[in-house]
This record gives structure tokens, C-alpha cells and sequence, in this order.
């Protein structure tokens, strides 16, 4: 699940007339969480929806009705794909009801 669009930092992802887009995928071999997140070159988090898989997989583990309206706060190294990363998260993050991003 994502929605489309552009956020900035701090933002207040949209409530209403958005498009959900549902994205079928299938799991991806050796894709499992550390103690620091996924440790994979950026290559493979660029591929097919390898990114997505592991965000939307962190949210189908939290409870909906407490995603619903919260507050998230998302960071990253600022490395390459940073900026890329971020945007999908946001997008699968409002697809699944948060209401308040920090970046």
C-alpha cells in the first residue's frame, strides 16, 4: 500500500481523496531485519519493491487501530537513496493511516 505524492519534513500526510495503490509482491529471500535495520548495499534496496517489502512488513507487525491518526518519526544517514527511501516510506506510512510524519 502506498500513497502518491511529495512531503516535506515535519508534514501532515493528507487524510482525504487519496488513492491507495495496492502492490502485489512476493517475499524476498534473506530479507530479514538486524539489530540496525536491513545491511544490504543500496543496490538492493533500489530493487523491485525490496524496500517496500520491508516497510510495509513492519507496519502489518503493529496494531492498526494504533497506527491510526499517530505520529512517526522516520531518519536516515543521508546517504544515497536517502531522500528516495524516505518518500516511499512516507507513502506506505499514509496507506496505512499514520497521520504525522517527522523526517
Amino acid at each position: 500500500r502506498r500513497v502518491h505524492g511529495e512531503y516535506s519534513a515535519a508534514c501532515q500526510l493528507p487524510t482525504s481523496k487519496m488513492s491507495v495503490e495496492i502492490v502485489a509482491t512476493q517475499p524476498i529471500s534473506g530479507q530479514k531485519p538486524g539489530t540496525s535495520g536491513l545491511r544490504k548495499k543500496t543496490k538492493e534496496f533500489m530493487q523491485g519493491h525490496y524496500l517496500h517489502n520491508f516497510v510495509q512488513a513492519i507496519f502489518d507487525s503493529l496494531p492498526a487501530d494504533e497506527l491510526k491518526g499517530c505520529t512517526l518519526l522516520c531518519s536516515g544517514d543521508g546517504r544515497y537513496y536517502n531522500k528516495q527511501a524516505i518518500q516511499i516510506i512516507a507513502e506506505i506510512a499514509a496507506a496505512n493511516g499514520v497521520g504525522r510524519l517527522w523526517v
